[in-house]
């Protein structure tokens, strides 16, 4: 089976108030074997829509590209906005060497609780994801139950927000719609969007991505 390692470590600026948490970048950042487009660096696949959005909520005209520069926009950017990075899963194992959540096997889990513990000016995560099986929530739940903890129902709209207590600190956590092309039909589903569409039939699941992440990584 393939051992599938996280190749970046957690990227926190000191300032971070907010964390980015998702799973485990495709296999090949772990490998190695980059496709031309993509950046070394955490959700740098080319295939992914994290940066895409990102790069839109605040004009920043980022580069895609497989270079030095590009990994340093990027981590610019999250320091001077005081946001972080750290996924969930440490390491897994596959049969099928792909980038697919439900294709993990022997999961190992980061410690988030202690980082968390760490970095005492973060209040929100924002999970790249729901609470479907393998998902950054579903993970993180699971990680907080090793440490006695639960969240709590905030809002059950979407996107979901719950909030737990660590050492008397209230933090949120914010499932945000996946930035992956998978979930492009959940969006396509939603009642919300259907209304945007039909007022504006040019607006696009980028869009509504664009709209969503705007009121949390700006505030």
């Amino acid at each position: 089976m393939f051992h599938h390692t996280h190749p970046f470590k957690p990227f926190i600026p000191e300032n971070a108030t907010k964390l980015i948490v998702g799973t485990l970048p495709p296999p090949r950042f772990t490998t190695g074997q980059l496709k031309e487009g993509d950046v070394d660096f955490c959700y740098g696949s080319r295939d992914g829509l994290l940066w895409t959005v990102i790069d839109r909520v605040f004009e920043l005209d980022l580069k895609f590209e497989s270079t030095e520069e590009a990994v340093k926009q990027r981590k610019e950017f999250l320091a001077q906005n005081g946001i972080g990075i750290c996924d969930t899963v440490e390491s897994c194992r596959r049969e099928k060497i792909d980038a697919s959540d439900l294709g993990m096997q022997e999961v190992e889990l980061r410690d988030l609780i202690s980082i968390l513990r760490e970095n005492e000016s973060v209040d929100t995560l924002l999970f790249t994801g729901g609470n479907s099986k393998n998902g950054p929530e579903y993970f993180f739940r699971r990680h907080l139950k090793e440490y006695g903890l639960k969240l709590k129902v905030v809002s059950n709209h979407v996107p979901r927000i719950h909030q737990f207590v660590l050492d008397g600190r209230p933090i949120n956590t914010v499932s945000l719609t996946a930035p992956s092309g998978s979930a492009n039909r959940a969006i396509g589903s939603m009642q919300l969007y259907k209304d945007l569409k039909k007022h504006d039939p040019e607006f696009n699941t980028i869009d509504f991505r664009v709209m969503q992440y705007r009121e949390f990584l700006e505030n």
